[in-house]
């Protein structure tokens, strides 16, 4: 079992910047593809980042791509979501997931999620 734990979130102002942690535990963590998925209040759990076990690949939603950037540290166990250029549309609850080796951008396909960290951004 992996255990995620998801920090960083908070108010923000339109056009600012967050970043959110995920600090992960367990005996393979380095084998762990990870990504971000981010769920507002009456919409469907939505893919934002992913990143490959090594940290050499990733992939972004249309909706971040260039706002937005993934990155981890293995020997931290940790995977950070570098938010700029923040919109009230980016407002959500956001949540760490991982999955053994491959990256995909699908939810169900993650088999490990933390509790989420919550953004807000004023309009």
């Amino acid at each position: 079992q992996v255990q995620l734990v998801e920090s960083g979130g908070g108010l923000v102002q339109t056009g600012g910047s967050l970043r959110l942690s995920c600090t992960a535990s367990g005996p393979t963590v380095r084998t762990y593809a990870m990504g971000w998925f981010r769920q507002a209040p009456g919409k469907e759990r939505e893919f934002v980042a992913i990143i490959s076990v090594s940290g050499n690949s990733t992939l972004y939603s249309d909706s971040v791509k260039g706002r937005f950037t993934i990155s981890r540290d293995n020997t931290k166990n940790t995977v950070w979501l570098q938010m700029n250029s923040l919109k009230p549309g980016d407002a959500a609850v956001y949540y760490c997931a991982a999955r053994m080796w491959n990256p995909t951008s699908r939810p169900s396909d993650y088999d490990y999620w933390g509790q989420g960290t919550q953004v807000t951004v004023s309009s």
